[in-house]
């Protein structure tokens, strides 16, 4: 890896940590990035997947304030949180990714629009203060264990549909359910960490130089978060998540 492949990973790993703090989809800056170094696009993904891990930790950290209160509700969901995300493992070094890339896209775009339209969404499904707490908990549990499956499988964008899906279901401020997002990435993050060290292509050169950069990234990210108005935010991440899930889709049909 030469000096300019050097300085491409470490400026989309300032790029990506970033927008996987205030909205998710850095994996959309970082795997290509990582594809125009010359690594296969398998390599490129569990490369990318181990290093972005450390910018979703320093998100956690940006955005700890946010997740006062809710230390019960992620000691429920974690173990779920890891479950899905070794499935997800599992079905990447063991399927092919094809049928699944063909999906990603609309996934991808239904959580965008699924956060535009959220108020009128909950005309149907019913505002979250009105379900009941075990209606409320099963559905949860359901979002998270999907999300960590994809999110083992692929990831990019993974937190465009978690936010999407978590407001939704919770009677919480946005910023409370970007914080909860923040943690359920990370869990999701450590998974794929220990999963393709031991068993992916990893290249490690690669995320010796690009998971230093996430963690600046993130962390910065991370705090431009908290102080960004819910509509403000709410706008950003759906107009990533339409503009990913559109990238996504022309890279699965050409």
């Amino acid at each position: 890896m030469d000096f300019t492949h050097m300085l491409l990973l470490i400026v989309a790993g300032v790029a990506a940590g970033g927008v996987n703090a205030i909205a998710g989809g850095g994996s959309l800056i970082t795997f290509p990035s990582l594809i125009a170094t010359g690594l296969p696009s398998v390599d490129a993904n569990v490369t990318n997947s181990v290093s972005v891990f450390p910018g979703y930790v320093s998100s956690v950290v940006g955005s700890r304030a946010d997740l006062a209160g809710q230390g019960r509700r992620l000691r429920g969901i974690l173990p779920t949180s890891v479950a899905g995300s070794i499935l997800g493992c599992v079905l990447l070094l063991v399927t092919p990714a094809r049928a699944f890339e063909l999906i990603v896209p609309f996934l991808v775009l239904g959580a965008a629009a699924t956060l535009a339209f959220q108020e009128r969404l909950r005309g149907f499904v019913g505002h979250p203060r009105h379900m009941s707490a075990g209606r409320a908990a099963l559905t949860l549990q359901v979002v998270v264990f999907v999300g960590a499956i994809y999110g083992g499988y692929f990831g990019a964008a993974l937190g465009v549909m978690y936010v999407a899906a978590l407001a939704l279901i919770l009677d919480e401020p946005l910023n409370r359910i970007n914080a909860l997002k923040n943690v359920l990435s990370a869990t999701v993050g450590l998974v794929t960490v220990v999963v393709f060290a031991l068993f992916g292509p990893v290249h490690w050169g690669a995320v010796l130089t690009l998971a230093p950069a996430t963690i600046v990234g993130g962390y910065v990210g991370a705090r431009l978060a908290r102080r960004l108005p819910s509509r403000v935010l709410k706008t950003i991440i759906v107009t990533f998540g339409t503009v990913i899930g559109l990238i996504l889709l022309y890279r699965a049909i050409r």
